[in-house]
């Protein structure tokens, strides 16, 4: 056709880097995971850290117990670090790290692994996501309150601007924003709101600097990256991230004063949606991964520059490596197979791209005036919480209605025994047990070979840069130190607690709006009423989350029901040890206890928390949900579970149904004489 030039890129685009999600176990069995993904064509590392490692722990703390290696690898020390990147050249790999709280310990240390392999600084590439206000948000791997964690990332930018400037040291993350529920006009507000903050923040940093800030600020802007998400409505999504760089571009041009187009670019990693996933049929989610993708890659003036792909059986527990093998070829398939790289950007001019567009900016530019009218996203952050809450329960809403269609779930339930389920493991990684034990002896061994007084001097500079009121130095440099004397995750991480203090953030229960009274709402209400007249009192229930899996938005939405329901409700949020959670059970008298956990260390620590209860005279009914694999089942009910809830466990009303039948079994009625004894301890 004579005409084809005119609708052809002249040259094919390079593809974009393609990344798996993936860490486990231990670091020298990551790192060999790493390198047979590399060898299968990926082109960038993207590393999982254990949650320990992401929230300050080390790996023999209490409450690492069960969490070690589970949902990514634990680093505690520049050890851990060089064994993970051993035969892994780093003035090459381009690497993303996922860590938030403890990012800038975890740069540190790979800063120092690469001087190991006689790598400057000045040539790392990669990025940390280090987005701390979407954890006290959605995630929950925090470890410090917000202005000291503020600091911490401010820091960081100045430094890695300076020192490090090929290195991303912020992934603005709305990815975990869907993922706990908001809706892309949400997803885009509360992101650009959160950068707002950042860029603030790193400003004021900058200008105690001699020259000040302005100068740096195009510099800074430039090397602030996003982290997204994208979900099964892909032409909304591909929408969503039209606005968001146009929001981008005008932020850079009239908050900041960036000049250099270059640096305006809204560049973007991606990994597509996770909480779409399902447990019910879990091959659909191939095709949903499949068309989650396009999103990212078919218009080129919105495309990633980076993408990796969940696992389709992510829903059910750890993937294999086959299973991330699969996502990888998904990749490959779209950029080397298909001509989605051969055109121009396929939306220009397209009325119904733009009309999206158009209408996703109206509605993010009004939620981000309530965020200011806040005092900003740090001081936002219980409004954006109780409007996650809010938006994930009218999400669960209209999948129990069946309004919104999940194949496989809600609607087309009947199925074939799956092949790809059928093996002992039920389709999915078991962690060697062993693993755990094996790092923590691997630990104790590095302290006591470690020159421990540099370590404590170490420490002791970290302590009082810290503490320092004025003119206080960039944090980086003490941490770099304490890296290279051989300090801990741990240690570092209590160093600062002990300078800056804890923090818990809001759980957004109390704050969510009440439901509105549906038939099914109404008939849930009516027997926890005739359940109240039987118990003398309210049903009271104690909503859970030992260890440190802070992905809470199951819980949330259980805390809420059981609310609206009108039970008493006991919910303190995450990151509970077993002991915590019996005594809070013993003094509140609870009726029933549930507990919520994701990060795959149910086997461990639910018999713990058992046990504690039974310690402390508490009898209550558990019950236990989370991403459980079927053959876990057994082991949770011979530890005395009565009832086990999954991802397939999607309609609330009927669990928090299935609870008010289990207490009634449990609890006999209150008779007039002894009605009064009913307040007292379960």
């Amino acid at each position: 056709m004579s005409g084809d030039h005119t609708v052809r890129l002249p040259e094919r685009d390079a593809p974009w880097r393609m990344r798996t999600y993936a860490g486990h176990s231990t670091a020298s069995a990551s790192n060999e995971l790493y390198r047979r993904n590399l060898q299968k064509g990926q082109t960038g590392l993207s590393v999982a850290f254990d949650l320990p490692t992401q929230t300050g722990y080390d790996s023999d703390d209490e409450l690492a117990r069960g969490e070690v290696g589970k949902v990514g690898v634990p680093i505690c020390h520049r050890g851990d670090m060089a064994a993970l990147m051993h035969g892994i050249p780093l003035d090459e790999m381009n690497t993303s790290m996922t860590i938030n709280a403890t990012a800038a310990w975890l740069l540190a240390l790979y800063i120092v692994v690469a001087e190991e392999q006689g790598v400057a600084q000045q040539q790392l590439q990669g990025t940390t996501q280090n987005d701390i206000i979407k954890e006290f948000l959605a995630r929950g791997t925090y470890a410090f309150p917000p202005a000291a964690s503020m600091r911490l990332i401010a820091d960081m930018i100045a430094y890695t601007v300076e020192h490090v400037p090929k290195w991303n040291p912020i992934n603005i993350c709305s990815y975990h924003l869907q993922e706990a529920g908001a809706t892309p006009v949400q997803e885009i507000a509360y992101s650009m709101s959160n950068a707002i903050a950042v860029l603030d923040a790193v400003r004021e940093r900058l200008a105690r600097l001699p020259g000040g800030a302005e100068e740096r600020m195009d510099q800074v802007f430039g090397r602030i990256s996003f982290f997204v998400n994208a979900g099964v409505r892909f032409i909304e999504e591909h929408a969503k991230l039209r606005a968001m760089a146009t929001l981008w571009e005008q932020l850079g041009r009239e908050r900041y004063g960036v000049q250099d187009p270059r640096n305006l670019r809204f560049r973007y990693g991606v990994q597509v949606n996770s909480l779409g996933l399902t447990e019910a049929q879990p091959e659909n989610n191939v095709q949903r991964i499949v068309l989650e993708a396009l999103a990212v890659t078919l218009g080129r003036d919105a495309r990633a520059r980076a993408i990796q792909l969940p696992a389709w059986n992510e829903a059910l527990g750890l993937p294999r490596p086959w299973d991330q093998q699969w996502s990888l070829r998904i990749q490959q398939v779209l950029a080397y197979e298909t001509d989605v790289l051969e055109y121009p950007d396929i939306f220009e001019g397209s009325v119904v791209m733009d009309g999206l567009v158009a209408e996703l900016l109206e509605g993010a530019r009004a939620e981000m005036a309530v965020v200011a009218e806040h005092g900003g996203a740090v001081e936002a952050v219980p409004y954006m919480k109780a409007a996650l809450v809010d938006s994930h329960r009218e999400r669960i809403r209209r999948i129990e209605s069946g309004e919104q269609v999940v194949v496989g779930q809600n609607r087309f339930t009947e199925t074939s025994d799956s092949p790809l389920t059928a093996d002992a493991q039920g389709g999915i990684l078991v962690v060697d047990p062993a693993a755990e034990a094996e790092q923590i002896e691997s630990l104790r061994r590095w302290r006591a070979q470690r020159d421990q007084a540099a370590v404590d001097a170490a420490l002791a500079a970290l302590s009082e840069a810290a503490a320092a009121k004025s003119e206080p130095e960039n944090l980086m440099l003490p941490t770099i130190a304490a890296a290279r004397a051989g300090a801990t995750t741990g240690e570092w991480a209590r160093t600062l607690r002990d300078v800056f203090g804890s923090y818990r953030a809001p759980t957004g229960v109390g704050e969510a709006v009440a439901a509105a009274a549906d038939g099914e709402l109404t008939q849930l209400r009516e027997e926890v009423a005739r359940l109240k007249e039987r118990l003398g009192r309210r049903p009271k229930i104690l909503v859970g989350k030992p260890g440190l899996d802070g992905h809470s938005n199951g819980a949330e939405q259980i805390a809420v029901r059981a609310r609206d329901s009108g039970m008493d409700v006991v919910y303190e949020g995450i990151r509970l040890t077993p002991a915590q959670i019996a005594a809070s059970a013993a003094q509140e008298g609870v009726h029933v206890i549930g507990l919520s956990i994701l990060s795959g260390s149910h086997r461990k620590l639910v018999p713990a928390v058992i046990d504690a209860l039974r310690e402390a005279g508490v009898t209550a009914p558990v019950v236990v949900g989370g991403i459980i694999p079927e053959q876990d089942v057994p082991l949770l009910r011979q530890a005395g579970v009565a009832a086990v809830y999954t991802p397939k466990d999607f309609d609330i009303t009927r669990i928090m149904r299935d609870i008010v039948e289990l207490v009634s079994a449990e609890r006999p009625p209150v008779s007039s004489a002894s009605g009064s004894s009913a307040n007292g301890s379960a």
